[in-house]
């Protein structure tokens, strides 16, 4: 596939992501409205929400993305190195600077968003600027402007902000009918109905995991070898991936809506068999990625 094929594919999987949601957020709603005996109201109010967060993700999720994170902007007198670091790395991709944002956080990783090239974000934490060197730093800034150039981030940061809604809504009303109570008047109705109301609530937040998971993880591998092409030196971006699992800790304060968006995975859990990790996983496993790159 060519960089300019998997623009379009990128551009052209944006729009059924947006239209999957719409779909099944409004069914969500209606579903709703059936149980409190409102379907029609219900339908368009979930039509309402998810249309207005379908467009709103696709000029603002840079914006929501960094407030999730908690990223704030990086001064060049600051980060000076990551500064020209990312300048370098533009003008030899061909890209136009984008701006840079900072997680004070020591887990060392980074990420990009943005809708295009013209609006992109390159993010990365303090422990990433602090542990990597230079030409470390170079393969991850290459690695995050091959997603930017590829139109990786549009389709990373819409499913981040359209999957953050899903799953926030489902555990409002979760949340409503637990501490509320099911009331007199609903206590009369099926009660096989009710439970499958429940099933469906449940259900949600792990339809969203699977939205997420229908972001190819081959986009990581595809970012890996644009960024040999940009630097020439695959030992960068490996080393930089070594130090980086190698961090025993996840980052402090983030969301797992955004979690696909980062180089490697921000919510490692030591805890959990890396066989059932890798297969929920968005990322894939951080050893082959690295023994490919030591290849070529």
């Amino acid at each position: 596939m060519s960089v300019y094929s998997q623009i379009s594919h990128n551009r052209w999987k944006t729009y059924l992501i947006m239209a999957i949601f719409v779909f099944l957020f409004s069914g969500f709603f209606y579903l709703i409205g059936i149980y409190f005996e409102l379907p029609n109201s219900y339908l368009f109010l979930g039509l309402l929400i998810s249309i207005i967060s379908s467009f709103g993700s696709y000029f603002y999720s840079d914006k929501i993305v960094l407030w999730t994170a908690g990223a704030v902007p990086a001064s060049k007198k600051k980060y000076f190195d990551f500064y020209t670091a990312v300048e370098n790395m533009s003008l030899a991709s061909g890209l136009p600077m984008p701006r840079l944002f900072v997680i004070d956080d020591p887990a060392p990783n980074a990420f990009a968003t943005g809708r295009d090239p013209k609006h992109a974000v390159v993010c990365a934490t303090t422990g990433l600027l602090e542990r990597l060197d230079r030409s470390d730093i170079e393969g991850v800034i290459a690695h995050e402007l091959s997603h930017v150039k590829n139109y990786d981030v549009l389709v990373m940061s819409i499913v981040a902000v359209l999957v953050g809604t899903l799953a926030l809504v489902s555990d409002w009303i979760m949340r409503s009918l637990w501490w509320g109570g099911r009331g007199r008047d609903r206590e009369s109705r099926n009660p096989i109905f009710f439970v499958l109301f429940l099933v469906v609530l449940i259900i949600t937040p792990i339809v969203a995991t699977l939205i997420q998971l229908t972001v190819s993880r081959r986009r990581e591998f595809l970012a890996d070898a644009s960024s040999v092409l940009i630097t020439r030196n695959p030992y960068g971006l490996a080393d930089a991936l070594e130090k980086i699992s190698s961090y025993q800790y996840p980052m402090k304060n983030t969301s797992p809506s955004i979690a696909h968006l980062f180089i490697n995975n921000p919510l490692k859990n030591k805890n959990i068999s890396s066989t059932f990790a890798n297969l929920f996983s968005t990322h894939p496993p951080i050893e082959e990625r690295i023994k490919i790159l030591r290849s070529m």
